[in-house]
């Protein structure tokens, strides 16, 4: 749980983080995305919203149930960490299919794609 917890606190609060940035339109034009301001493409974006805070809020959920000694923290981190996966694949699947290789939105998505491929194993054999 140690080095799982250092990805759970950096990816929830980041999510917490990215989402509250979003909203306020706090990101430089400079370092939108292309089309930002289509309405398809913010719908899209604000389309990631719920399961970014659910992949917060079991994330977090299962750092305090695992320091509180409660066993449910290890279902709760897999479907987290699921989740994870899932947003990552959505993303970069959509990049992929308009043919959109901006690194800078790219490498956070392949991190939320690749880091759980690490963990579910070891949740899913008991470990």
């Amino acid at each position: 749980m140690k080095r799982l917890k250092k990805f759970f606190i950096v990816t929830d609060i980041g999510f917490i983080l990215y989402w509250l940035i979003t909203v306020f339109h706090w990101i430089p034009n400079q370092y939108l995305f292309k089309d930002y301001d289509n309405p398809i493409l913010v719908a899209w974006n604000f389309s990631f919203l719920p399961l970014d805070l659910l992949i917060s809020f079991t994330g977090l959920t299962s750092l305090l149930l695992y320091k509180q000694g409660i066993s449910i923290w290890r279902q709760t981190a897999l479907i987290s960490l699921i989740l994870t996966f899932c947003s990552g694949l959505q993303a970069i699947a959509f990049w992929t299919l308009r043919l959109d290789f901006d690194i800078s939105w790219w490498l956070p998505n392949l991190f939320l794609l690749i880091y759980p491929l690490f963990f579910i194993p070891q949740f899913l054999s008991g470990k």
